[in-house]
């Protein structure tokens, strides 16, 4: 999966990758300037970009979506879909979930199915959720963020949009899309905000609220 995130990203070893989640955030043109500056961009699920002519916010630049088969769908995430990578996270296969794709996926539009024993259950390990036998499994947005880290773990990563890391006791989300949703019982947010933060201690990764 490396090789193949390195070969969207504008230089073959992304110096510094932003993975960007859903959260409402206020315009800000450093933050989406500094998204934007990333040799690669991944953003998550129904997510969001700066219109032109629009308030600078997140930035507008996209090289990989992670996704979940329960995304609602924006009208940016298949904007010039041909020139991005669509990775498709599916930990549920572990326990429930079908292995059909939604029917509303553009037929011409291939997509990596992001491996569980190879990512997936690594990050469970860290968070120390027992994905194995339950189900229990991290966020798409965590994951997006476990996958930038572990793939380039010298690169400069920016984190934005990720809620619960100032907020672990949320039951419920606001996404930038407008809509809201119930925080899933698969999800121990308080652990991901905790992991996340530990990562801004190390001085490779940034949080921009």
């Amino acid at each position: 999966m490396v090789n193949l995130l390195a070969a969207y990203a504008d230089r073959p070893e992304p110096r510094s990758v932003a993975v960007v989640g859903n959260q409402p955030l206020p315009p800000d043109p450093r933050r989406a300037k500094a998204i934007d500056a990333c040799d690669l961009v991944i953003r998550v699920n129904g997510f969001v970009v700066d219109e032109p002519g629009g308030p600078e916010t997140v930035g507008s630049r996209v090289h990989v979506v992670v996704f979940n088969r329960a995304v609602r769908a924006t009208k940016h995430v298949f904007r010039d879909y041909r020139k991005r990578l669509y990775l498709l996270v599916e930990p549920g296969r572990m326990h429930w979930e079908p292995e059909d794709i939604p029917g509303w996926w553009p037929g011409d539009l291939g997509y990596v199915p992001v491996p569980n024993r190879e990512v997936v259950l690594p990050l469970s390990d860290a968070l120390g959720l027992p994905s194995r036998e339950q189900g229990l499994w991290s966020t798409t947005g965590t994951l997006a963020a476990w996958i930038a880290r572990t793939s380039f773990p010298h690169a400069n990563l920016i984190l934005s949009g990720f809620s619960f890391i100032d907020d672990p006791n949320q039951t419920h989300w606001e996404h930038a899309a407008g809509d809201s949703c119930i925080v899933g019982p698969e999800h121990q947010i308080a652990a991901e905000g905790r992991l996340l933060d530990s990562w801004t201690k190390t001085g490779e990764t940034e949080l921009l609220r």
